[in-house]
């Protein structure tokens, strides 16, 4: 059902469906495949040719000077300095804790098995420029990239049709120690980091947000470089009960809902009396909301208020729904955490609003969205180390073990597979191993036991 003139509608939980489809037509595909097709081949003139296509700025540097950083730095608002310097110290403190060490494991018979845990060479951060500039975007991408070791960090960032950057990325820039800095945006700045031009060094990975061009270059040019994810519009889910204040729960929503007309807001909720108090909060709320056009039409199109008979319901929708953000706004949210199997970050209690975690608490804010909680996670160290298998056997070990390799490596049909076992051992074979070099080889495919007859 639905008010007239209220925003979000009231319906069943098993009505509604999070996952949003972002209309991308072949035209758009094309210009990006274009665009990343002329970097490659013409380097820093394509990338100053779009520059000025799309962002209306000409100028022939593309790297912000390090002085510029500096001064950024200098003149910002000392309240705005010392929120940045909290925030970077929380942010880093908890990805500290997601550091992987090496490790390897000799055994009794000599063989030593373990992983390499090392970090990538080269990053590449997009910071969107578009319909708000986000300081919080470089603190939560380049951090985790500094915890696990990264060597080089280049951040690209769209610019205005001056030349210039939002002075709060370049502060949040300095701030992180980060001077390699370009006025580069849109797919012609991915595209930049993963081919690389006279100016722009090709990077490893290149990982933060941007608009529908960005994620569908990011999409492009992966297996070329490695990419965070192609991240959709942002989303929250809140689960109350009665016990829960219909502003907060109002005010919740609307934070998500003022990203992106194609966020998503919805309360998941056992109370009929609490639905229809959120439904009116809202529109109070938007009354003076300085986003309330984007707030409105996202919360339109994409927002709900779903009804569900019982908590066993509700927290299997939210399980359904596999957002981005859920927060647990019931009288034990903690009972509650343990059933949750899908979400990219959950906020229990009252005094855990989503915008904590935006900025401030130290959990990555660059979370799965549409879905994808299911399968996937947030942003963190882990994503900028690779991991290396090391095998050292022991003499002992290979021939303890060759007879069971050659069985198999000849049962796949990969003759010269057994013979790289056996070559070890030719001196030896048949009196240790008892595996003959000149045994007869399985056909392909042949995964018979012994005893096994045709039929």
């Amino acid at each position: 059902m639905r008010g007239a003139g209220f925003a979000l509608r009231i319906r069943p939980a098993a009505s509604y469906d999070l996952r949003r489809d972002v209309d991308v037509h072949e035209a758009e595909r094309a210009a990006v495949r274009a665009i990343l097709e002329a970097v490659q081949a013409e380097g820093d003139a394509a990338v100053r040719r779009f520059t000025a296509q799309f962002d209306g700025w000409d100028g022939a540097e593309l790297r912000v000077p390090p002085e510029q950083l500096a001064r950024a730095w200098r003149e910002a608002d000392p309240a705005f300095r010392a929120a940045l310097e909290a925030a970077a110290a929380n942010i880093r403190a908890f990805h500290e804790r997601q550091r992987r060490a090496s490790w390897f494991e000799p055994t009794a018979t000599g063989t030593v098995l373990g992983q390499l845990i090392r970090p990538l060479d080269r990053v590449g951060v997009y910071v969107p420029g578009g319909r708000a500039a986000y300081p919080s975007t470089v603190l939560m991408n380049v951090i985790p990239a500094q915890v696990a070791g990264v060597g080089e960090i280049a951040v690209v960032t769209p610019p205005g049709p001056d030349g210039g950057v939002h002075p709060g990325i370049l502060v949040a820039c300095h701030l992180l120690g980060v001077d390699e800095v370009y006025r580069v945006g849109g797919a012609q700045a991915v595209a930049a980091l993963a081919y690389g031009t006279e100016t722009i060094r090709p990077v490893d990975k290149i990982v933060g947000p941007g608009n529908v061009y960005v994620a569908l270059a990011k999409r492009e040019v992966f297996g070329r470089v490695g990419i965070d994810a192609v991240a959709g519009p942002s989303e929250i889910v809140v689960l109350a009960d009665s016990t829960a204040d219909a502003r907060q729960v109002a005010a919740d929503l609307l934070s998500q809902a003022e990203h992106d007309p194609l966020a998503a807001a919805v309360l998941v909720t056992t109370d009929c009396a609490l639905a229809a108090a959120v439904q009116a909060e809202v529109e109070r709320q938007l009354a003076d909301l300085p986003r309330a056009a984007i707030a409105r039409e996202a919360l339109e199109r994409n927002g709900a208020i779903l009804l569900a008979a019982s908590l066993d319901e509700a927290v299997e929708t939210v399980n359904r729904l596999a957002p981005e953000h859920l927060e647990l706004l019931v009288a034990d949210p903690w009972a509650l955490l343990g059933r949750i199997r899908h979400a990219g970050a959950v906020f229990l209690g009252s005094h855990s609003p989503e915008p904590v975690g935006d900025y401030f608490a130290g959990p990555n804010h660059v979370l799965p969205t549409n879905g994808t909680a299911r399968f996937s996670s947030g942003l963190s160290v882990h994503d900028f180390v690779k991991v290396t298998n090391v095998i050292a056997y022991s003499r002992a070990d290979l021939v303890a073990h060759a007879e069971p390799i050659v069985t198999l490596a000849r049962a796949e049909g990969l003759e010269a597979h057994a013979r790289a076992v056996l070559v070890r051992l030719e001196a030896s074979a048949g009196r240790e191993t008892g595996v003959a070099v000149t045994a007869p080889r399985a056909e392909p495919g042949d995964f018979r036991q012994k005893g096994d007859r045709d039929a």
